[in-house]
């Protein structure tokens, strides 16, 4: 099980797919590690030499101390992908990757072909939103938050009728450790991309969930108004739309990244 060490922790990351193919990085959500991103790995291991990781305060990623920044975060990228010797790469992101995705395409345009921006927001919520959670896990652990949380990140309908799923997400929640959650919820907490993203000039394709109530789907729809010449793609889903519509979000990421037209 590979690391990479950034000189601040650990990484913890995987490299699925042929040696020689372009790769994909992908970049997990907030209270969840790279095997988020087992509903798609199968089809875009076919295409790409797919990169995953445990985000800092993650996984098997190193919880080094807190509080974290989104710019933090993309540092992270950044250093993964000069450890790998990886010029450029494809980067798709959720929720607090896409976060992590918006910093990229500001800051480092030049290492990322295309970009894919999933579920996710330029600016998330109040302060007090983010501290009361911040209090909440501190106080009693994850376990406190694990059911609202699924809650948020799913419909109605797929919590009943797909449990072994939300299962495998809600394990996830329950192992993520509170000290690194806590610091990640800073980075999110502090973070507005608002005023910078409009200068992001990358291929960008954003997806958004009809029924996320963590990130709306106007707040995707700004994402894809600030950047120009965007796709912008609403799938019938709540937040972790990968898992909950995963073959028509799978499809969704392989048109774009193979350059298909839309609606194809």
């Amino acid at each position: 099980m590979p690391f990479f060490e950034t000189g601040t922790g650990r990484l913890h990351y995987e490299l699925d797919g042929p040696e020689q193919a372009p790769v994909l990085v992908l970049s997990n959500s907030l209270g969840t590690t790279m095997s988020m991103w087992l509903p798609q790995l199968p089809a875009l291991s076919e295409h790409f030499r797919v990169l995953r990781y445990d985000t800092r305060g993650h996984g098997l990623s190193d919880v080094s101390p807190g509080p974290y920044t989104i710019a933090q975060l993309g540092g992270d990228v950044i250093s993964l992908l000069d450890g790998l010797k990886i010029a450029r790469a494809h980067f798709c992101g959720l929720s607090m990757g896409g976060m992590t995705g918006m910093w990229l395409g500001v800051h480092t345009p030049t290492r990322i072909d295309r970009l894919v921006l999933c579920n996710t927001s330029a600016a998330i919520g109040v302060p007090e939103i983010w501290n009361t959670r911040i209090t909440k896990v501190k106080q009693e652990g994850m376990e406190s938050i694990v059911e609202s949380v699924l809650e948020r990140w799913f419909t109605a309908d797929f919590l009943s009728h797909a449990p072994a799923q939300v299962e495998r997400v809600r394990k996830m929640l329950q192992e993520t450790s509170a000290e690194g959650y806590i610091a990640n919820c800073a980075a999110v907490r502090d973070m507005d991309q608002r005023s910078q993203i409009a200068s992001i000039t990358t291929p960008t394709l954003v997806i958004a969930g009809r029924h996320d109530k963590a990130t709306p789907p106007e707040h995707g729809e700004l994402i894809s108004r600030a950047i120009k010449g965007s796709r912008y793609v609403e799938l019938n889903a709540a937040h972790l739309s990968n898992w909950e519509v995963a073959q028509a979000f799978t499809q969704t990421l392989l048109d774009f990244l193979l350059n298909k037209p839309a609606g194809h």
